[in-house]
C-alpha cells in the first residue's frame, strides 16, 4: 500500500512530464542543500543553471512548477530572503501590472488587428517585404511602446490565423467552436500546409520578437532599463536617442539586412512561404467577416481603433505607467464593445497569469544573484580596463550577463555600479557617458541570443501560441542565432570605433552637451 501510494505521488509530480525530466529535477533538488553547504557562490550559480534548464524544456512542462520548486527551496535554505524577492517584485511592478493589464488590453482588440493583420498578409504576396514590414513595425513600435506590448500583438495576430486556418482543415466553418490544440482532426491533405504554415508563422513571429531588440534599444522607453539609465544619466528623450544612435542606427540596418539574406538563402529555418491553401483560407475568411460584418460590428472595429490612437500617444508620451494605460484600455474596450460579463473577462487574463507567475519567480532568482554576489567578480573585472577596452568589454560583459540573466537586472546594476564610480572620483563624466551608452547597448543587443536574455523573447517561448507552432527554446536560440551574430559583431565595432569619435562629433555639433558632475545632480543642462 506505502509502495503504491509513494509510486501515485510520483506520477501525479510534474503531471506527464518524461521521466527523464522528473528525475533530473528531483536530482536538483536533492543537489542543491548539499552544495550550498560547502560553496554558497557555486550552487547559486547551479540554481541558474538549473533555471535556464526549465527555460529550455517549456515544451516539456511550464517553467512555473519546477522552477518555482527550486526557488522555494533557494529561499529554505538561505540563498535569499522572501523580504528581497519581494523587494525585486516591488520595483519591477510596472513589468507586472503591464502584463496582467496590457496582455489583456490587446485580446479585447483582437478583432481590429485580425482585420489589419489579415489584409497585410493577403495583399502582400512577397514573403520577403511582408517580413520586413513585420520587423519594421515591430521595431518602430518597440521604440514608442514596451516590447511586451509589441509581441502581445504579434502572439494574437499569429493565433488567430493558426486558429482560423486549423478550424477549416479540420471541417468547420469559420463560426464554429473548434479546439485548435490537437491535429487528429486536420485532413491528411492539410497536414503539410499546416507543417509549412507552422513554419511561415514561426519566421514572423521571430523576425517581430528581433524587431523589439532592434527598436527598442534605440529610446529610453523601449526597454525597462533603458528608463533606468536615462534615469541615471539625466538624459531627455532625444538625447537619449541621439547618444544612442551612433551603434543603434548601423545595427538596425544589418538587422534589416538580415532578414532580407535569411529570407532569400532559406537558413536557419527562415524563408518558409505561405501555402496557397491557407492564402485561399484567409482570402474567404477576409472576404466572409467583410459580408457579415454588421454596422455594430464596423462601429466596433472603430472604437477599437480610436483606443489603438489612445494606447499609442499614451504609451509614447508616458502619461502613465504602462500597466495602468492598459487597464484604460480594458475599460474603454469592453465598456465599448459590450463586453459585461465577469467570466468574458476572465478568458483574457488566461494567457498572461501564468507568465506573470513565472516572471515573479525570476525576480526571485534575481534576488538568489544579488544577495550571492554572482555577477560581483565580473563588474569588477570590468572597471579594472581603461578607454576604449573598457567600453569594449562594458558591452561584453553585459551581453555575455544579459544571456543567462535578465537584461533589465543587469542593465540595473551596471548602471549603479558606474554611478557610484563617478561619484567616488573614479571615471569622469564623459567616461561615464560613454559607458552608459555601453550598457545599455550591451543589454539590448546581446540578449536576443536566449529567451531568458528578454521579457519579449520569453514570453514568446511560454505563450500559447509556442506549442502550436513548435517554436522551443532550442528552436528559438537556432532561429535568433544568425541575427545575435550580427547584432552582437555589428554593436561591437560600432562601440570599439565609432563611439568615442561620434560623440565627440556630436559634441562638437551642438547635437548633445556635455555634462559635469554626478548623474542625477541638478546640473545636467536638463
Amino acid at each position: 500500500m506505502q509502495t503504491s501510494m509513494t509510486m501515485a505521488i510520483y506520477k501525479n509530480f510534474l503531471g506527464h512530464a518524461p521521466d527523464w525530466y522528473k528525475k533530473t529535477i528531483i536530482g536538483c533538488l536533492i543537489a542543491n542543500p548539499l552544495i550550498f553547504m560547502l560553496d554558497p557562490f557555486l550552487a547559486g550559480w547551479l540554481l541558474i543553471i538549473e533555471f535556464i534548464f526549465t527555460l529550455a524544456m517549456a515544451l516539456k512542462c511550464y517553467p512555473l512548477q519546477p522552477g518555482g520548486l527550486l526557488l522555494i527551496e533557494a529561499l529554505f535554505i538561505g540563498m535569499t530572503t522572501p523580504q528581497h524577492m519581494m523587494h525585486e517584485i516591488e520595483v519591477n511592478l510596472e513589468v507586472l501590472l503591464l502584463l496582467v493589464f496590457m496582455v489583456a488590453g490587446i485580446y479585447f482588440m483582437k478583432d481590429l488587428l485580425l482585420f489589419l493583420f489579415t489584409k497585410l498578409v493577403i495583399r502582400v504576396r512577397n514573403k520577403t517585404v511582408l517580413s520586413l514590414a513585420f520587423i519594421i513595425a515591430s521595431a518602430f513600435l518597440s521604440a514608442f511602446l514596451d516590447a511586451l506590448t509589441v509581441v502581445a500583438v504579434i502572439i494574437a495576430v499569429g493565433l488567430g490565423f493558426y486558429t482560423i486556418y486549423h478550424k477549416v482543415a479540420s471541417g468547420k466553418e469559420f463560426h464554429h467552436d473548434h479546439d485548435h490544440t490537437s491535429d487528429e482532426s486536420v485532413a491528411d491533405l492539410g497536414s503539410n500546409d499546416l507543417d509549412n504554415f507552422r513554419a511561415f508563422l514561426r519566421n514572423l513571429m521571430m523576425h517581430s520578437a528581433v524587431g523589439t531588440a532592434l527598436g527598442g534599444v534605440m529610446t529610453m522607453v523601449g526597454e525597462p532599463q533603458n528608463l533606468i539609465i536615462a534615469d541615471k544619466a539625466g538624459w531627455n528623450f532625444v538625447e537619449f536617442f541621439i547618444r544612442m544612435s551612433p551603434i543603434t542606427i548601423p545595427v538596425f540596418l544589418m538587422g534589416i539586412l538580415t532578414t532580407i539574406m535569411l529570407e532569400k538563402t532559406k537558413l536557419f529555418g527562415y524563408g518558409a512561404k505561405l501555402p496557397g491553401a491557407v492564402r485561399q483560407i484567409l482570402v474567404d475568411y477576409d472576404k466572409s467577416m467583410d459580408q457579415a460584418r454588421s454596422v455594430r460590428d464596423k462601429a466596433r472595429l472603430g472604437v477599437q481603433a480610436l483606443i489603438g490612437v489612445w494606447l499609442v500617444v499614451g504609451l509614447a508620451t508616458h502619461m502613465a505607467a504602462v500597466g495602468l494605460i492598459g487597464l484604460s484600455v480594458i475599460v474603454l474596450a469592453t465598456s465599448m464593445s459590450g463586453v459585461i460579463e465577469e467570466h468574458a473577462l476572465g478568458k483574457a487574463f488566461e494567457e498572461a497569469l501564468p507568465f506573470t507567475a513565472l516572471l515573479c519567480v525570476f525576480f526571485g532568482v534575481v534576488a538568489v544573484i544579488i544577495e550571492q554576489g554572482l555577477f560581483a567578480p565580473v563588474i569588477h573585472w570590468v572597471l579594472g580596463f581603461e578607454g576604449t577596452t573598457q567600453l569594449v568589454m562594458f558591452y561584453l560583459a553585459n551581453g555575455v550577463l544579459s544571456m543567462v540573466s535578465d537584461n533589465v537586472f543587469v542593465g540595473s546594476v551596471y548602471i549603479t555600479e558606474v554611478s557610484t564610480a563617478l561619484a567616488n572620483g573614479e571615471i569622469t563624466r564623459d567616461q561615464f557617458d560613454l559607458l552608459a551608452v555601453a550598457i545599455n547597448t550591451g543589454t539590448n543587443l546581446p540578449s536576443v541570443a536566449t529567451p531568458n536574455g528578454q521579457a519579449a523573447f520569453l514570453f514568446l517561448l511560454t505563450s500559447a501560441i509556442a506549442p502550436l507552432l513548435r517554436l522551443s527554446y532550442g528552436r528559438m536560440v537556432f532561429m535568433a542565432l544568425p541575427y545575435t551574430i550580427v547584432l552582437a559583431i555589428v554593436g561591437l565595432l560600432a562601440t570599439y570605433w565609432g563611439l568615442s569619435d561620434a560623440t565627440q562629433w556630436l559634441y562638437d555639433m551642438h547635437l548633445i552637451e556635455h555634462h559635469t558632475g554626478v548623474p542625477g545632480a541638478d546640473n545636467s543642462g536638463h
